[in-house]
């Protein structure tokens, strides 16, 4: 079954928050956790890897937090879920394996499952995140479901 992992559900919820409903300010681990009901350990650590792989930015000190690293259009659903969990993949055999498969000399989909896996792919680089934030029903305020600050180089 193809699902998106918890991990890159937080990641996305965080982004979310952080792109949209964070009012133009700087964001910490704790309250995306609380609003969201998930673990602080595990936002603070998925905050951690998408500050580390340059999707946001993180300012120290009491009012320091996060915020996203570019406007939230810019930033794929492919990306994030390589970040969190690596390269997108519907079978192993379509990434290159330390342990070969064992069917490859008689295998039947092989080349239909890369193509799946091409589509796939494709969808996801070509959605961002300000497009998840368009189909979703947020129950935020209208005037919060805008963009709002990220950082600038």
């Amino acid at each position: 079954m193809l699902k998106l992992t918890k991990k890159i559900d937080y990641a996305l919820m965080a982004l979310h928050h952080i792109g949209f409903l964070a009012e133009g300010r700087l964001v910490n681990a704790k309250e995306i956790a609380e609003i969201y009901q998930i673990p602080v350990e595990m936002m603070a650590k998925i905050l951690q890897t998408l500050s580390r792989c340059g999707l946001i930015v993180s300012e120290n000190g009491p009012k320091g937090g996060y915020a996203l690293s570019r406007p939230p259009e810019d930033i794929s659903i492919a990306e994030v879920i390589e970040v969190i969990e690596g390269p997108i993949g519907i079978a192993d055999c379509v990434h290159d394996t330390v342990i070969p498969c064992m069917q490859a000399d008689t295998c039947t989909i092989r080349t239909p499952v890369a193509h799946i896996q091409q589509r796939i792919s494709a969808l996801l680089a070509g959605m961002s995140v300000a497009e998840v934030h368009a189909m979703s029903p947020s129950p935020a305020a209208p005037e919060l479901a805008r963009p709002v600050r990220f950082a600038t180089t």
